[in-house]
């Protein structure tokens, strides 16, 4: 191994232990402070960002089809049931039965499909089995974490398909249970500014998510990686403009801790308020595809040319005329200039989603000494 390999496997072995990563979780505050300490002995001065959120608490979420329990996972985005939960007819989404069941994959939150069905369904319940490239639990994100919509909903494994879709079939009596609590809880976005040399011009954000709802190494982890090399290797400049670093909590909760970030910013995710460069999802995932997202000519033609020049050209090159998908398509809809590297994993939101075997170490590496530069140009 390189000694930049070397720095990537110890980054992500500890992101890997930390557990699960969900927002407001004792893996998500982990996560935080190993940032911090992390960035703080590159020699960074840090700060996090506190904000309170009303965590959701699972006390008891399942299916129940004549006797038999399979466990889920509630749906944070919707409403919940009582302890009592929902009984009545299992059927299709377009039935009047009581309750419904579709079969959905992660990405379907971000093309409209998943709020779409769960709006016009005809039940009281509605249970999603996971289409993840894996078996197992691939579950969507909550885009309307606040704002809970439709019908109290869970989330079953794929693995329950063949059950779930039998029940269907027969339109079967079933119950669904979605019990869960709120408390009040705090989340920290790891902050970390350089002061450039002409606070004049409009600062530079670098930023990465760091929740999720599993340990999400490749997921996640590219990210981080990209993120600390970017800050090890601003570490002996002086910008010209000042640079802010930022790896948000809320990610998978309808991106609470970037709402956040622009909160005690006004203005910044706005044209002329900064520009962004962002570590998206599964950077250097086994087998992935990457993608550089840019909505600025300029931006994209330096990100080609420094990922050319690590080694690790980008597969595909989109221009935005939708809105991307994560935290990118927020500052797109405000209309602000940003970067985005991004890439695909097959085991995306899945808890299997774990070092060694879902991360290529030598890819991560490249792109992460791509993002180094590539931030060190922007500062300048």
């Amino acid at each position: 191994m390189t000694e930049a390999e070397i720095r990537v496997a110890n980054w992500l072995q500890a992101w890997d232990a930390q557990g699960t990563h969900r927002t407001g979780t004792s893996g998500d505050k982990a996560g935080a402070e190993w940032l911090a300490r992390e960035a703080a002995a590159l020699g960074a001065e840090v700060t996090s960002e506190e904000f309170e959120f009303d965590r959701l608490d699972i006390v008891e979420a399942y299916l129940e089809i004549e006797g038999q329990r399979i466990e889920g996972v509630p749906v944070f985005d919707a409403p919940p049931t009582d302890v009592d939960g929902i009984a009545g007819r299992l059927g299709p989404p377009e039935d009047d039965t009581e309750i419904n069941a579709a079969w959905l994959p992660p990405y379907s939150v971000y093309d409209g499909r998943a709020a779409t069905l769960r709006q016009i369904v005809g039940g009281r319940g509605f249970v999603i089995i996971c289409h993840g490239n894996e078996p197992g639990l691939a579950l969507l994100n909550a885009e309307r974490f606040r704002d809970p919509f439709g019908a109290p909903a869970i989330y079953v494994s794929s693995e329950a398909r063949s059950a779930v879709h039998a029940a269907v079939r027969d339109r079967e009596p079933a119950r669904l249970v979605s019990h869960s609590r709120r408390t009040k809880a705090q989340a920290v976005n790891t902050v970390v500014r350089f002061k450039g040399s002409d606070p004049s011009r409009r600062p530079l954000v670098v930023m990465t998510p760091r929740s999720s709802w599993w340990q999400s190494t490749a997921e996640r982890g590219g990210g981080i990686v990209s993120w600390l090399e970017s800050l090890r290797a601003l570490m002996a400049e002086v910008p010209g403009r000042d640079v802010v670093f930022t790896a948000n909590t809320g990610h998978e909760l309808g991106h609470l801790g970037l709402d956040d970030f622009v909160a005690r910013r006004p203005g910044w995710d706005q044209p002329g308020g900064s520009d962004w460069v962002h570590y998206g999802a599964n950077l250097g995932a086994t087998g992935g595809v990457l993608s550089l997202v840019s909505n600025q000519a300029n931006l994209r033609a330096l990100g080609l040319a420094e990922l050319n020049r690590a080694g690790q050209p980008p597969d595909d090159i989109p221009w935005p005329a939708q809105p991307p998908s994560g935290e990118t398509r927020d500052i797109h809809k405000a209309g602000g200039r940003y970067l985005t590297l991004v890439g695909t994993n097959r085991l995306f939101h899945l808890p299997q989603d774990r070092w060694p075997h879902a991360v290529d170490v030598p890819a991560v590496a490249r792109i992460a000494a791509a993002s180094a530069a590539l931030v060190l140009a922007l500062s300048r």
